[in-house]
Formats: structure tokens, C-alpha cells, sequence
């Protein structure tokens, strides 16, 4: 009896990894989301083609980085987190599958989103820097300090999950 429940209990556990579908399903909706602001932020930009300076142009540009790096990064919690815990993406050797995916485990997952963290921040500091050096200052010295500090936290956390990797002997599979 005791054997039984527990199969029973460990079948319900291993089940229970079906309760984060549907967070993954939310994240393609946010992709959706993504796409439609690119869409909106790319139609304002064709339709200002004429009077946007070169600042605002390149800062528009910026945001639509920013857009597809955030979109970048779903897309890798999407596939690596569902393949790790849930279940298999079975693609049948679709030659469009990307190489990384179903071999970045937590681990590497950890790494590429720090990755992509900083690259996001960094292109947000640069946003900020062009907007500052155009002229209309939105930030104060301290707000931008904030903005460096913060960065560089980004980095820093980079390093040390990089560094705990190769402690920990995962460094060379990712």
C-alpha cells in the first residue's frame, strides 16, 4: 500500500511540471505583443522619415533593437525552460530548429539571459546617452549614474554567474 501511494505521489509531482504550460503560452503571447509594438514603433518611423533628426533616428532605431533583443530573449526562456521542464520540443529534425536549441540547459539558460540582460541595458544606456547629448536633457546626473550603476550590475552578475559556472565544471558546455 505504502509503495502504491507512493508511485501515485511521485506521478502527481512529475505531472504537476504540465502547470507551467501555460506560462510558456503566455510568453508567445507576449511575443505577439512585441511584434505589434515593433510594428507600431516601425509605422511611426516611416511616417517621420522626413523631419526625425538623425538623434531621434538613431534613437528610434535603438528602440526597435530593444524590441527584438526582448523578443530574443522570450524566445530563449520559451524553448530552453519548456524543454527543460516540461517536455521535449519535437521538431522532426526540422532543419530550420536552432543549433542551441535542446542542448542549453538551466545553466546555460542562466548564462544567455544574463547575456542578453546586459545587451538590453546597454543598448537602453546608449538610448540614453544620444538623448542626453541631443540637447533636451530628460535625466539628471544622478538619474544617469543610476543608469551606469545599474549596467554595471548587469555585468558584474554576468561575471560571477560565468565565474560559478566554471567553478562548478559546466563552463566549456556552453
Amino acid at each position: 500500500m505504502a509503495k502504491l501511494l507512493e508511485r501515485i505521489l511521485e506521478q502527481l509531482i512529475f505531472s504537476s511540471r504540465w502547470l507551467m504550460a501555460p506560462m510558456y503560452l503566455g510568453l508567445v503571447g507576449g511575443l505577439v505583443i512585441l511584434l505589434v509594438k515593433f510594428g507600431q514603433e516601425f509605422a511611426h518611423i516611416a511616417g517621420h522619415l522626413g523631419s526625425l533628426t538623425e538623434q531621434e533616428t538613431v534613437l528610434s532605431l535603438l528602440a526597435l533593437v530593444d524590441i527584438t533583443l526582448v523578443g530574443n530573449l522570450l524566445i530563449m526562456v520559451i524553448f530552453s525552460g519548456y524543454e527543460n521542464f516540461v517536455s521535449r520540443i519535437d521538431t522532426a529534425d526540422s532543419e530550420d530548429r536552432p543549433e542551441w536549441m535542446g542542448k542549453v540547459d538551466y545553466s546555460g539558460l542562466k548564462i544567455k539571459l544574463i547575456g542578453s540582460i546586459v545587451a538590453i541595458s546597454a543598448i537602453d544606456l546608449l538610448k540614453a546617452f544620444v538623448h542626453q547629448s541631443s540637447g533636451t536633457a530628460s535625466f539628471t546626473t544622478e538619474q544617469m549614474a543610476w543608469l551606469v550603476g545599474i549596467h554595471l550590475t548587469f555585468i558584474i552578475t554576468g561575471v560571477l554567474f560565468a565565474w560559478m559556472d566554471k567553478i562548478a565544471g559546466h563552463g566549456a558546455d556552453h
